[in-house]
C-alpha cells in the first residue's frame, strides 16, 4: 500500500495490481529497459518486461515488494522511478 500511494503521490503510470507484483507501464520496450539498466546502477533489481512477453507499444517495469522491503528502501525505489521515468 506504501508503495502505491507513493508513486500515486508522483503521478508514476502504475497498472492495477493487488498483489506484490507492481507493474509500471513504460510504453516503448527500448525505454523500458533503459529504464531497468538505470535502476541496475543504483541496486535496485526491476525487470523490463517488453515484446513478446506483452504486445507492443506496452513495455513495462515489472517490481517486486516484500516484506523485508523498508519504507526507506520503497522511497529510494520511488525517487529513482521518478528520475527514470521523466
Amino acid at each position: 500500500g506504501y508503495f502505491r500511494e507513493q508513486a500515486e503521490h508522483y503521478g508514476l503510470p502504475l497498472l492495477h495490481s493487488e498483489t506484490a507484483i507492481q507493474p509500471l507501464m513504460i510504453g516503448e520496450a527500448g525505454a523500458a529497459h533503459r529504464c531497468s539498466e538505470q535502476l541496475k546502477s543504483r541496486g535496485i533489481w526491476v525487470a523490463a518486461i517488453r515484446p513478446p512477453t506483452v504486445p507492443k507499444g506496452s513495455a513495462r517495469l515489472r517490481i517486486t515488494l516484500t516484506a523485508v522491503h523498508t519504507e526507506a528502501m520503497i522511497d529510494q525505489l520511488v525517487d529513482a522511478l521518478v528520475a527514470c521515468v521523466r
